[in-house]
């Protein structure tokens, strides 16, 4: 199962990668987006917005990190197979899903405008989180030892002597 899922990460992370390589494509050489799918339009609005960078960079360029990082630590995970590695995966999964979360939100409520590229690329984020969470099961319990319990010797009583 383990395998399964970083399979599935590694291929995800390459889809998510896409994504985000031509969002960056476009916003970095300022072209407009092709994006009337289902009534969603509001790629170009989504993209030029103040909300599309963070420190000067595109969000579309950090998205490339991303899931460059996703693809690289999930290609390591199938040869090493090290639960680092899958613990790794799991907690930039879990901050993409927030990150993910908060720029839907700034979508829908703020900007008043999605974009499909981006929506593309939470669903991704959702289910490479998903995948995550199935990976390496995460305990909160403390490891119980498992030595088997030995029962203590039963006591030696004898009888007194019979009169």
């Amino acid at each position: 199962m383990k395998r399964i899922g970083v399979v599935a990460i590694l291929i995800l992370a390459f889809f998510g990668l896409a994504d985000s390589a031509y969002l960056a494509q476009h916003i970095v050489g300022g072209t407009p987006l092709i994006c009337n799918i289902q009534g969603l339009s509001g790629c170009n609005t989504v993209a030029t917005s103040q909300y599309s960078y963070i420190f000067g960079i595109p969000l579309a360029e950090l998205g490339v990190l991303f899931y460059g990082v996703l693809f690289i630590l999930a290609a390591l995970e199938l040869v090493l197979f090290d639960q680092l590695l899958r613990r790794f995966l799991q907690a930039i999964s879990l901050f993409g899903l927030i990150a993910s979360l908060y720029y839907t939100y700034v979508q829908e409520f703020i900007i008043g405008a999605f974009c499909i590229y981006c929506l593309t690329s939470a669903i991704i984020t959702l289910l490479v989180f998903v995948c995550a969470s199935f990976i390496e099961p995460v305990s909160l319990r403390k490891k119980r030892d498992v030595t088997p319990m030995v029962p203590p010797p039963a006591p030696h009583l004898t009888m007194p002597p019979a009169p």
